[in-house]
């Protein structure tokens, strides 16, 4: 039987009605993924079966993966095949912390919790994360060191609906990352960042946390963070001394797949 075209595949019944029919494809696994059938860390079905299964041909499927990698929501480890991507380090290093030293050296930021609270969410709250404002939040205040100094002061804000129980405790004493323990714990897995930069003079209590002196500029960055399906998950108000670290986005980067 002759392969079938991926242009022309026709959808399953039912399933299948966007075109391009990748992008339906790639919705169909974007929703098995937010639905947990595949855990992070776990490989996804062969091309092959996902071609059986969504009764599409096998170039389609991989035209679909093939946009789920570059989005970092996929990983293809060769010979191994491909995994949901895991929030270890790493990743977390590779992809979401941008903070480096002037002279370009990276490396993995010591984190201390300085706060913990939990309270209504509040106009802001709802214009960022789409809840209902008066339904509960919790905000935390984390500080993190680079060299043993303090460079990155990260206010966090989370919807309590998503992160049922979460408390003190489970930000202190999580083993690894912060979108290592949503991902872990709450099978919230974030996909996507969006920020917002901007020089300012931080509050004077924010100052003395990062050990500036008055008046200094320090980097402003608000940050979204999402999940599958464009879903916000996460906002963080951060406060960046920029005396001996800097902002890089390299983001044609060659990256570990």
């Amino acid at each position: 039987m002759p392969a079938h075209n991926s242009n022309t595949d026709p959808p399953a019944a039912g399933n299948l009605v966007a075109t391009p029919l990748y992008r339906a494809v790639q919705l169909r696994i974007t929703r098995a993924l937010a639905a947990g059938n595949w855990k992070p860390g776990e490989a996804i079905p062969s091309e092959a079966k996902l071609a059986g299964d969504f009764k599409v041909s096998i170039g389609t499927i991989r035209r679909a993966i093939d946009e789920l990698v570059a989005g970092r929501i996929l990983v293809r480890q060769q010979g191994r095949g491909t995994f949901v991507a895991a929030h270890t380090e790493d990743r977390t290093l590779f992809y979401f912390f941008h903070i480096v030293g002037k002279d370009g050296s990276q490396e993995f930021p010591v984190s201390e919790l300085l706060g913990f609270r939990k309270e209504r969410a509040d106009a802001n709250d709802e214009a960022l994360l789409g809840i209902a404002r008066g339904s509960r939040v919790a905000r935390v205040r984390n500080l993190l060191k680079l060299a043993d100094r303090p460079v990155v002061l990260d206010d966090i804000t989370v919807p309590t609906e998503r992160f049922a129980r979460i408390d003190e405790d489970t930000f202190r004493n999580r083993e690894g990352t912060i979108y290592g323990l949503y991902q872990a714990r709450y099978g919230v897995n974030v996909v996507r960042i969006s920020e917002r930069l901007s020089a300012a003079h931080p509050p004077a209590e924010i100052a003395a946390i990062l050990g500036m002196h008055a008046n200094q500029p320090a980097l402003h960055i608000r940050r979204v963070a999402y999940t599958y399906n464009d879903s916000p998950v996460e906002y963080r108000l951060s406060w960046i001394n920029t005396a001996d670290h800097e902002y890089l986005s390299d983001l044609w980067k060659t990256a570990p797949r």
